[in-house]
């Protein structure tokens, strides 16, 4: 395994070498000695996570199973029985899904072979510990929350931006679960024209005006065809006059390049999210509002015209002490949180009151970035 603890509170996280372990903070139920295992499912590879003693471990991922829900399921208890040690005490695993929050059902997935399963029920019988199912964003979310394990900002909302757009929101240094399932803010709808009432037909989702549709990866691989196709001189005109598909990844290059077309590729895409983090400010008024996801690597290319959006969309008087990031666990930020999700769920479960967030610590990570100054 390579090991892996947060960075000092306000610091950006690093990858630890294999084998290093950073000073470990105080378990995240109080107590010393408890281990908790998170998996992070994904389409491709599944990644999984120790939290033990306020530190994290991760291991080399492994590729999906997507023959069959069975086969699945099996890899993940195969998972788990690798992870466990001697004194695990519980699971959570995340899901690119529609997750019921209180049997751990899944009601509906894309590509994986999970739909209608009870994936909780499944786990916990055959595995012998308490196991919880997340929605993936929403564990990411609470990843970001929180450091070494402990929670440092109490309410955060999470926008991660990749093929699609997905997020989850914290709220009191909790994951907030709607009355079925995780939330689902790529489906809020940030552009639809209203003037004739709504659309008879909404379309199928994501649905037009959807933040889903106007700021996911796939929107940027639209601008970036539109703007090599638009100017044929330009980085991505030059790249696509050789043959290249045009992603929105040659629209990050080139934009890091200095390219003036694949910069206004960015902003355009920033813009429109920005709209959708007005929404969160206005709506929760948060500590943080956070980008992740593949798209957040454009960095400052993104995260200032999506702040600056915000700002001018937000009512006077919210969000003044709002903070608009990027995200710092990158790819990880999924299993990090399910193991973070293990932890708390099960001092929720046994009546243990995890200890309040560090002062210094949670004023350091709200305190307002440059581009909101």
């Amino acid at each position: 395994m390579t090991t892996e603890s947060a960075p000092p509170t306000g610091t950006a996280t690093e990858s630890a070498s294999p084998g290093r372990l950073r000073r470990p903070a105080p378990s995240p139920t109080g107590t010393g000695g408890e281990r908790f295992i998170g998996i992070d499912v994904g389409g491709t590879k599944i990644a999984t996570a120790v939290l033990e003693d306020g530190a994290f471990a991760t291991s080399e991922p492994v590729p999906t199973s997507t023959d069959s829900g069975p086969a699945l399921v099996q890899q993940l208890l195969a998972e788990i029985e690798r992870h466990r040690g001697d004194g695990a005490l519980a699971v959570a695993v995340g899901v690119p899904s529609v997750v019921e929050s209180a049997t751990g059902r899944v009601r509906h997935t894309v590509n994986l072979p999970l739909a209608d399963l009870p994936l909780r029920t499944l786990l916990g019988e055959r595995c012998g510990l308490p196991v919880y199912v997340e929605n993936d964003a929403s564990c990411a979310a609470l990843a970001e929350a929180q450091v070494a394990g402990q929670i440092v900002c109490e309410n955060l909302v999470m926008f991660t931006v990749g093929t699609g757009v997905g997020g989850g929101i914290v709220v009191g240094g909790k994951l907030y679960r709607g009355a079925t399932s995780a939330v689902e803010l790529g489906h809020t709808l940030v552009g639809l024209d209203l003037t004739d009432g709504a659309p008879a037909d909404p379309g199928a989702f994501p649905q037009p005006g959807s933040l889903e549709s106007l700021a996911s990866g796939r929107a940027l691989d639209r601008l970036a065809l539109e703007s090599a196709r638009s100017h044929p001189k330009s980085f991505l005109g030059r790249r696509l006059a050789k043959g290249d598909e045009i992603t929105g990844h040659h629209a990050v290059e080139g934009a890091r390049e200095g390219d003036v077309h694949c910069q206004h590729v960015i902003r355009v895409l920033g813009e429109r999210l920005g709209i959708g983090i007005a929404n969160a400010i206005n709506t929760f008024d948060p500590d943080e509002v956070v980008i992740g996801g593949g798209v957040s690597l454009a960095g400052d290319l993104l995260l200032v015209p999506a702040e600056r959006t915000a700002r001018r969309h937000t009512v006077p008087g919210a969000g003044l002490g709002t903070k608009v990031r990027l995200a710092r666990h990158g790819p990880e930020a999924g299993v990090l949180g399910a193991a973070t999700v293990a932890a708390q769920e099960w001092a929720h479960d046994r009546g243990k009151a995890s200890p309040p967030p560090d002062a210094a610590g949670e004023r350091a990570l709200s305190a307002p970035s440059e581009a909101s100054r």
